[in-house]
């Protein structure tokens, strides 16, 4: 089969990931060829930080690729066909205080669970839509696949406002741990397993696992993580190691596999389950955004910068990532019609038969020129149904209270969410993440 070359363009050409998604781009030239790389941002200062670096790296290793880096819409959305989109709503500024206020009020801080995630999601909802009108005003045929955060609150505004259009929301969580889980039992590849997974974004549980021959996985794993969680110090070939507070993270995820050993759970219900232990152990001036601002961002900018003062790429330290390994995997089902089967967030639409029709679930699709067809999933136990029932509802609050305006709906988000106290404190919180946000939130009544 003919691979035609593909025009792609990057939403948040400024961040940290995005000389790692060029980078794992260009490594699989030869299953996705590309013919054009365009960088979209609206923060110049930050986006030419970045672009100067990629267009070399670019140029050395696929010099017929173009490639060009811009703050207008019309040219990055002309004659594209994948938006690769990965925007930051209000940067880190205000991931700073996503975390920050909640942890005030005695509450958990992260960036997409609990009411700072909400309060992120608020933030991202109007960015995604405006991409996606960009999109289909200059290139109607092209495809978004969107793993900006928090995705589970993106995937149900774009439900409720764009249902119709080529959107595809993606998130990396689940590829890193399925990569863990291969490296557990031994295999090469999370491409080693077939899976059966259910859930909402970051909220999710993997019910079965088996390699590609039929063997049942899953009482090794589960051995595994009733000891070590995710974590794979043991094994001698844990990639985090730079990286305590993911080790712990990991590790912490054998108290969550205890609250039910049937199924092996993402890592983010610890701060579902424990949310007091995640805020003892927190530190209320020093989150996890200072962290990523300290290691990763003055990592990457200092390569960046250097990269450009050379003129070479050579010897740089600049790696793909997990959160750029599939990717190309998705866009290859799309433009080659591979039928691959792959982790997406799509609406419910009876595959999992005791759920809401419009709840956005993430489940095994079968992804192809058509995009992505679902596979049925079936009842799920009454644990995890309640679960996420009470999460969904906390979400599609947050997408109502949005378009409604409605200081009420997003109150009762607040409430309802599994990581809150009482209504007092969600009221509180509510109003300073309100002051926090009065340049991006609309006005709530």
């Amino acid at each position: 089969m003919e691979l035609h070359p593909s025009s792609i363009v990057i939403a948040g050409g400024g961040s940290t990931y995005t000389p790692e998604i060029i980078l794992m781009l260009l490594d699989n030239l030869d299953r996705f060829p590309i013919r054009q790389i365009k960088l979209y941002d609206n923060d110049p200062t930050r986006q030419k930080l970045v672009a100067d670096a990629c267009e070399i790296i670019v140029r050395e290793r696929a010099p017929h690729i173009a490639f060009c880096a811009t703050e207008d819409p019309e040219t990055a959305f002309t004659d594209v066909d994948f938006c690769m989109a990965h925007i930051r709503s209000g940067k880190y500024e205000m991931r700073d205080r996503d975390e920050k206020i909640p942890l005030a009020h005695g509450l958990v801080g992260q960036e997409t669970c609990g009411v700072g995630g909400m309060a992120y999601g608020l933030r991202s909802i109007p960015d995604v839509i405006e991409l996606i009108d960009f999109m289909e005003r200059w290139s109607p045929d092209c495809w978004m696949l969107n793993y900006s955060n928090p995705a589970a609150i993106v995937a149900e505004a774009v439900r409720k406002v764009r249902p119709n259009s080529k959107v595809l929301n993606i998130c990396d969580m689940p590829i890193d741990i399925m990569e863990r889980m291969a490296k557990i039992v031994g295999l090469q590849s999370r491409k080693d397993l077939v899976v059966r997974y259910y859930g909402l974004n970051h909220f999710g549980w993997w019910s079965d696992v088996r390699d590609q021959e039929g063997n049942d996985l899953m009482p090794r794993l589960k051995e595994y993580v009733s000891k070590n969680g995710y974590n794979l110090e043991p094994l001698g070939c844990e990639p985090r190691l730079n990286d305590e507070d993911w080790l712990k993270t990991y590790r912490f995820a054998r108290e969550v596999f205890a609250c039910d050993p049937t199924v092996l759970p993402t890592t983010y219900f610890k701060y579902y389950f424990f949310p007091d232990h995640v805020v003892e152990e927190s530190d209320p001036k020093y989150t996890r955004v200072d962290m990523v601002r300290d290691i990763r961002e003055k990592e990457v900018f200092s390569e960046c910068r250097r990269i450009a003062s050379a003129g070479t790429s050579e010897g740089t330290t600049l790696k793909i990532g997990v959160h750029a390994s599939f990717i190309v995997d998705l866009a290859c089902a799309i433009a080659y019609n591979t039928h691959e089967r792959m982790l997406l967030i799509v609406p419910n639409n009876g595959a999992v038969s005791n759920l809401p029709e419009t709840a956005m679930v993430e489940i095994p699709c079968i992804v192809g020129s058509n995009g992505p067809e679902p596979l049925s999933i079936g009842e799920i136990p009454w644990f995890q149904k309640g679960l996420i029932e009470q999460q969904l509802a906390a979400e599609k609050l947050v997408v109502e209270a949005y378009f409604e305006r409605s200081y009420h709906k997003l109150l009762q988000a607040f409430i309802l969410s599994k990581t809150m106290k009482d209504a007092s404190v969600a009221r509180a919180v509510l109003d300073d993440l309100i002051e926090a946000n009065k340049d991006y939130w609309p006005d709530f009544k």
